[in-house]
């Protein structure tokens, strides 16, 4: 069972982030698809589609990802060929009207890799198809892994969100305000001059404050983001939930890689609660500071039972 984050190289240009399906590590599962161009959505045959997965499907929903494929695992599990396609038409009717509505469905088996090299395509294809991000133009990364290394001191890597950096610039680590230099630079396993939106990187840093780095930093060109424990927000309640959000409750933000606590505090008059499939404006206080920019896309749920919201 997945508990943390992997990653993988598909190609030169494209890495594969695997991410938590247990509902107890969806906070590691936000931090993983934060900055992806596509989902590979994996429904088990023998399974069909779970709780979990409709929580993750709406998770990727609300950061706004642009495409997605689904791969139907376990084929081998299902000795029933009508089975199978009674299952592709549940999820198509499950995809419908959302921004994987018509997506592939690949029937695959990671035990006897049936399927295994089409569903290759498919992703190679959906990449090739992918659009450009809108770059605000100033350097910025979450990052999804921090640590050091013997002889070359803290590393963090992430995905780049915009702007560009080149070894030897100097950057800020928000929300911590700790600045430090870049030392070198990593993409797909090798040594580069510089990243750019869009790509993997490995940023490896010098002159850092002890305890200024973790997941959930970003690291960010100065002078662009302040930290702040107040933010204006705009938010939809999920249609399917059944629960309600109530004025001052405590909640969970996800934002990039960071998770922080807070309470919602509705702002127009008279509002007392939000319900399912509303969409409301309210101010965020936060526990925390975190560093949020204009638009940025992010996730609430619930503080207990923890829930997409």
């Amino acid at each position: 069972m997945t508990i943390d984050l992997g990653f993988a190289f598909l190609s030169d240009e494209i890495t594969i982030i695997d991410v938590p399906g247990h509902e107890k590590f969806i906070r590691n599962m936000v931090a993983g698809v934060s900055a992806i161009d596509a989902a590979l959505l994996t429904i088990a045959a023998d399974d069909g589609i779970m709780p979990q997965t409709r929580e993750h499907f709406d998770i990727l929903s609300i950061l706004g990802v642009p495409a997605g494929v689904v791969a139907l695992n376990k084929i081998d599990l299902v000795d029933d060929p009508e089975w199978l396609d009674l299952l592709e038409e549940e999820i198509r009717e499950f995809l419908a009207g959302s921004f994987m509505e018509g997506a592939p469905i690949v029937r695959v088996s990671g035990e006897t890799s049936e399927g295994v090299e089409q569903l290759r395509s498919v992703l190679l294809n959906i990449a090739d198809a992918s659009k450009e991000r809108r770059d605000r133009g100033f350097f910025r990364l979450f990052a999804d892994r921090a640590f050091s290394m013997k002889g070359f001191g803290s590393v963090v890597t992430g995905t780049v969100t915009g702007g560009l950096l080149k070894s030897g610039a100097n950057v800020e680590l928000l929300p911590a305000l700790a600045h430090a230099k870049v030392r070198g630079l990593q993409s797909h396993g090798e040594s580069v001059d510089e990243v750019a939106l869009g790509d993997r990187a490995a940023v490896n840093l010098s002159q850092i404050e002890k305890g200024a780095l973790k997941r959930g930093s970003q690291l960010a060109e100065k002078g662009f983001l302040k930290p702040s424990k107040v933010l204006g927000i705009s938010f939809s309640l999920l249609e399917r939930t059944e629960r309600r959000v109530k004025h001052q409750q405590r909640v969970r933000l996800h934002i990039g890689t960071e998770e922080v606590l807070g309470r919602i505090f509705f702002v127009e008059e008279g509002r007392k609660k939000c319900e399912a499939g509303e969409t409301t404006v309210a101010l965020l206080r936060l526990e925390q500071e975190v560093a949020a920019a204009v638009d940025d896309s992010f996730i609430l749920r619930f503080y207990s039972p923890a829930e997409t919201i």
